[in-house]
């Protein structure tokens, strides 16, 4: 099976790599201030194109990338979550981004369950970290909520060069035992 026909199912989500048809969702989501503040900033319809190119091209250069998120029930594109790891990265992340009218719904740590449990049972990393802004509160509820604690301070490469970022965490082992029962 490709990568590109990959999809993960949970109770309210479906989770699946990008294709070009998600344009316009992901480029709504990169236009909002809101929920791209913490995410690096936004970005005008052809960056966000080049962004998802990359993330498209990271699902061929390295078997993983970031999943886009579907609501089940309606269909709504609702974020991006999952496995992220460029070059000069400061670890093996599952990371998300939810558009803004889908916060407190819990999606962000129901998503990246899924893709905490999938990325360790197909590749071998010894830990998944999360990169979180210092300031941004809720992302470290998220960490949380998925049994991450505080790692360490670390900085993001370029373009985000000299970018502080709290590094959240726990290791293959962590998480195994933490979910046994799930």
């Amino acid at each position: 099976m490709s990568v590109f026909e990959l999809q993960l199912d949970t109770e309210r989500l479906i989770l699946r790599p990008p294709c070009a048809g998600d344009l316009d969702d992901w480029a709504a989501f990169a236009a909002d201030q809101q929920a791209m503040r913490h995410l690096g900033g936004t970005m005008p319809r052809a960056v966000a194109w080049r962004s998802l190119a990359t993330v498209v091209g990271a699902w061929q250069l390295q078997g993983f990338g970031f999943f886009f998120v579907f609501e089940k029930a309606t269909g709504a594109w609702v974020g991006r979550v999952g496995p992220w790891q460029p070059e000069g990265w400061p670890g093996t992340e599952v990371g998300w981004g939810i558009k803004r009218d889908r916060w407190g719904q819990g999606y962000a740590p129901e998503a990246a369950r899924a893709a905490m449990d999938w990325v360790l049972g197909h590749h071998p990393w010894h830990q998944v970290i999360h990169s979180i802004d210092p300031d941004n509160l809720p992302s470290k509820a998220v960490a949380a909520k998925l049994g991450s604690r505080l790692l360490r301070m670390d900085t993001l490469p370029a373009p985000y060069a000299g970018k502080p970022v709290e590094i959240w965490g726990q290791s293959r082992a962590q998480w195994y035992a933490s979910n046994a029962t799930r």
